[in-house]
């Protein structure tokens, strides 16, 4: 019993350990964004704190969502049950790679884009979302780890040289955070086209616009889900606002929710074991 415990333990945290890091490190861009604003003045982190927990949030929770369809169709066919939301992620997919119909896979993954895009306030927000699903979908999580670590460690170097060194400040921290995650995604789409998943990727195609309205009815009731679990946080920071010395009290509160979402990468990114096993 003990070793059969060590040996599932072991093939769990080789799943969990990579998307947890690829979680942790994609959160820390904004959270660096807002340590190095920070140092510029009281009123530029606090409008960056809103801007990424308030106006950002209103986004994130639909393209997340609207990714946990895409999940959806990507989860391969396991014998291992799936609680809650993504009990969702087995069935379409399963379908699919027991017709032998691999090559949809890639359709699916452009359907979600074509679709993240029409809520994205970053569209390299709309672009990563599917990414990450379809390398988590196919157990290429280490490889996300890896180009997002070198992304966050770019967004450093990037955000010291311009907004400490050269003094861009809170327009030249946005630009850097832009192109920070737009290196990542560059970095990940070159990985998925490079050859390395020829029975899966076939190329953009057309077909990729049949169907949006049943893509859409699938995310829909999951997005208002979490939208109203991502919007607590900007409710809160809204609300914080109208005190005294609004200025000091949203950027107090900010840094405390952008500590508890850090923690909260962790529970997420645990959540690809439980989807995959």
């Amino acid at each position: 019993m003990g070793s059969k415990t060590w040996q599932e333990s072991k093939v769990l945290w080789h799943i969990a350990l990579p998307a947890i890091l690829t979680t942790v490190f994609q959160f820390s861009i904004g959270f660096v964004t807002i340590g190095f604003v920070g140092h510029i003045g009281e009123v530029e982190l606090g409008a960056v704190n809103v801007a990424i927990n308030v106006i950002e949030g209103f986004a994130y929770g639909v393209m997340v969502r609207t990714d946990c369809v895409l999940g959806f169709w990507l989860k391969p066919t396991t014998s291992h049950g799936h609680v809650g939301m993504g009990s969702a992620l087995e069935t379409l997919c399963g379908q699919a790679v027991g017709a032998g119909q691999v090559d949809m896979l890639g359709v699916y993954i452009q359907r979600s884009w074509i679709i993240c895009g029409a809520t994205a306030l970053l569209f390299a927000y709309a672009a990563n979302f599917p990414l990450q699903k379809f390398f988590q979908a196919q157990s290429k999580v280490w490889a996300m780890t890896f180009i997002s670590g070198v992304g966050l460690a770019f967004h450093i170097v990037l955000n010291y040289v311009f907004v400490t060194r050269l003094g861009h400040g809170l327009f030249g921290a946005a630009m850097i955070g832009n192109v920070t995650w737009w290196i990542i995604i560059v970095a990940q789409f070159a990985y998925l086209v490079s050859g390395c998943f020829p029975e899966v990727w076939k190329g953009f195609s057309m077909l990729a616009f049949n169907n949006l309205a049943a893509f859409v009815k699938l995310s829909l009731a999951s997005a208002v889900m979490l939208c109203l679990e991502l919007w607590y946080y900007s409710a809160v920071l809204i609300l914080v606002g109208l005190l005294k010395n609004a200025q000091l009290q949203v950027d107090v509160i900010s840094v405390c929710i952008n500590y508890q979402l850090w923690t909260l990468m962790v529970a997420q990114g645990g959540h690809v074991v439980e989807m995959k096993r």
